[in-house]
């Protein structure tokens, strides 16, 4: 199972009824810290969830690495996150 499966695996367990893109934006970071060859060390993530409406955006980003688990953000160079309630 690749990294963007386990991402979008673990947001849908967390995130239900939610609409969720996990794009992997590694091949834009080439020669920059971190990247991997191979790809699936950057990510975008986009996440419109109805359960965002009351959360803070610290909360909303705390929501999601909750979601992902530690070990497989230590898999991870770099997400950029972009999470609303609609």
């Amino acid at each position: 199972m690749t990294k963007t499966d386990r991402i979008n695996k673990a947001l849908e367990a967390s995130f239900k009824g939610s609409e969720i893109s996990v794009v992997d934006d590694s091949e834009s970071h080439r020669g920059h810290a971190g990247f991997a060859e191979g790809g699936e060390s950057h990510f975008q993530i986009k996440i419109v969830w109805k359960g965002f409406e009351t959360l803070s955006l610290i909360a909303r980003h705390r929501a999601v690495h909750e979601a992902l688990g530690k070990d497989l953000l230590n898999e991870i160079h770099a997400l950029a996150l972009e999470l609303t309630s609609e």
